[in-house]
């Protein structure tokens, strides 16, 4: 059985065709799971360098497109860190928790790859 849907990205709008039994979805969901450990790992060697306590992570490879947040400044859960491209696509990189930026660990037009520590928050 196949399913239709109209997806909207950037502004433009695919037609998609879906075959039913697929499963697009779980492929996609294995690799987000994994770069949640590598940043603990790395957590540890960070730490020297970085003031904060709370790690921010790349989600993908890509490059520092913008800044968004300053050393000092208090952000919520959500509020966007840093915005990356990857594959033409702006990714925003969000605070996992509320918290201050300890330290922008990247600048933009950095090259970055998944897991690299983006900022530190207290």
């Amino acid at each position: 059985m196949m399913k239709n849907y109209t997806i909207t990205v950037n502004g433009n709008v695919y037609d998609v065709t879906v075959e039913e039994g697929q499963t697009s979805g779980a492929p996609a969901a294995a690799p987000k799971a994994a770069p949640k450990a590598a940043p603990k790992a790395a957590a540890p060697a960070a730490a020297p360098a970085a003031a904060g306590s709370v790690t921010v992570a790349a989600s993908v490879p890509g490059k520092v497109f913008k800044v968004e947040a300053s050393v000092g400044q208090s952000v919520k859960a959500g509020d966007n860190i840093v915005i990356l491209e990857s594959m033409k696509m702006e990714i925003p990189v969000v605070a996992p928790q509320d918290g201050t930026v300890a330290s922008i660990n990247v600048a933009v037009g950095d090259a970055v790859e998944n897991g690299d520590t983006l900022a530190t928050l207290n």
